[in-house]
């Protein structure tokens, strides 16, 4: 048994907890921090503000710290089977609730040398939870949001993406949680965007909308954006909407291979809809490519192959061409209720030499979980339409209710209390 003291932390924020924390530590011998991964903090809350690598910096020049290793799960056994410690310290916080299992498990494994875990008590006043939520309120910068949305593929085992289409629908997303469960980021459809002004999904609506909404949900919220850019346009005006959306501190815009007028995919009837050429789509998503400043931002290609009923050879043919033109990602589209085209699809992809992160939108195949997804080979599943969708059925209720009742009463209970809308976004 050596002298060395294992600390394992997530360090996203520091504070004082932490620092009392490595300062006795450091009373027992020599202080080796477990710094958890982005993958590790990201399997059981939201995404560290800071990257691995900043947080390792911060940490390795702490008075006390002799050495930063990555902790990559939330499991302290393997670095502590690799460092066989003398001691373990931690914050007394995990001798109960859910970190209880943790450490009656490290007790175990650290028993089969004669180390000892020592509990600090924990120090009262702090919570990083609470300056997250600061943080929240402060906001974000565009350079931070840009960057959210591929750390999070990197980090998580399959990112959740939620339908937002103003503001309200962005705080929605932003602070919905059950457990420790909750939305990743954002999507703006063309569809419920244009559906939220009373008009066609036509792409009607134009960049200097986009824009002003795209700026509306950003100033209440903090987590990254997917834009649906519809075909993108000719290329000279897609060229325009990369950089208008990637200096706003938008992740990633969605193109779909059509080409003609704008018509939704959900449609019955594809008479009129046609498929653009594999040649032409690819040196689109090239042309946005060239025409980016930064790495963070990320062109996905939309394959409607399924929708047009080209079929499966069809929909291969094209996911490795445009990965070959610079797709950072894929989206592989059906309007079947059952998910048989997107298996058959990702049983293909799965063989693919170069891959990138695969994105699905299970509205038709919605009693697909996103474990399924997950297990087929899907990195991203958007939720592309339910908040607009979920809204509209109690507003009409509540309009025929006092139309039918020539007062409101009767719609109370329908209705969220005043005081509560009052309260649902803060003055301060």
């Amino acid at each position: 048994m050596n002298n060395i003291v294992y600390v394992g932390m997530c360090a996203d924020l520091i504070h004082h907890g932490h620092l009392n924390i490595i300062k006795e530590a450091k009373k027992y011998g020599e202080v080796v921090i477990g710094l958890l991964a982005d993958s590790a903090i990201a399997s059981y809350k939201r995404l560290p503000a800071l990257m691995y690598e900043e947080r390792k910096i911060v940490v390795e020049n702490i008075v006390g710290v002799s050495k930063v290793i990555p902790q990559t799960t939330l499991d302290y056994i393997p670095n502590i089977e690799k460092l066989r410690p003398a001691y373990v310290v931690h914050g007394d916080d995990w001798k109960s609730g859910v970190q209880k299992q943790v450490r009656q498990r490290v007790i175990d494994k650290l028993n089969e040398w004669g180390g000892k875990v020592i509990d600090i008590p924990y120090t009262k006043g702090v919570s990083s939870t609470k300056l997250h939520n600061h943080l929240k309120e402060i906001g974000t910068t565009p350079d931070i949001r840009r960057k959210m949305l591929r750390r999070l593929i990197e980090s998580k085992s399959i990112v959740r993406i939620l339908e937002s289409h103003n503001g309200l629908t962005g705080l929605i997303t932003e602070k919905t949680k059950v457990g420790n469960e909750e939305f990743d980021g954002m999507w703006l459809s063309s569809l419920t965007h244009s559906a939220s002004k009373g008009k066609p999904d036509i792409q009607y609506i134009d960049m200097t909308t986009i824009s002003q909404t795209l700026s509306e949900i950003f100033d209440v919220t903090t987590k990254p954006m997917i834009v649906d850019g519809d075909n993108g346009g000719i290329v000279e005006h897609f060229k325009f909407m990369i950089k208008n959306l990637e200096r706003m501190g938008v992740s990633a815009v969605v193109i779909e291979d059509k080409i003609g007028n704008k018509r939704n995919s959900l449609f019955e009837d594809t008479s009129n809809q046609l498929q653009d050429t594999i040649e032409d789509f690819s040196y689109k998503i090239s042309q946005g490519k060239k025409v980016l400043v930064t790495k963070d931002f990320m062109i996905i290609a939309r394959i409607e192959s399924f929708i047009l009923n080209n079929g499966l050879d069809d929909a291969v043919k094209r996911a490795k061409a445009y990965i070959d033109a610079g797709a950072d990602g894929l989206m592989i589209h059906s309007k079947s209720d059952q998910p048989d085209e997107i298996s058959s699809f990702c049983k293909e992809y799965k063989k693919f030499n170069k891959r990138v992160p695969l994105i699905t939108v299970p509205s038709t195949y919605n009693h697909t979980t996103e474990g399924e997804l997950y297990n087929l080979g899907v990195d991203v599943v958007i939720y592309a339409n339910h908040l607009l969708r979920s809204s509209y059925p109690p507003m009409v209720d509540t309009a025929k209710s006092i139309l039918e009742n020539k007062r409101s009463y009767e719609s109370n209970d329908k209705c969220l209390p005043i005081k509560q809308v009052l309260e649902l976004i803060p003055n301060d």
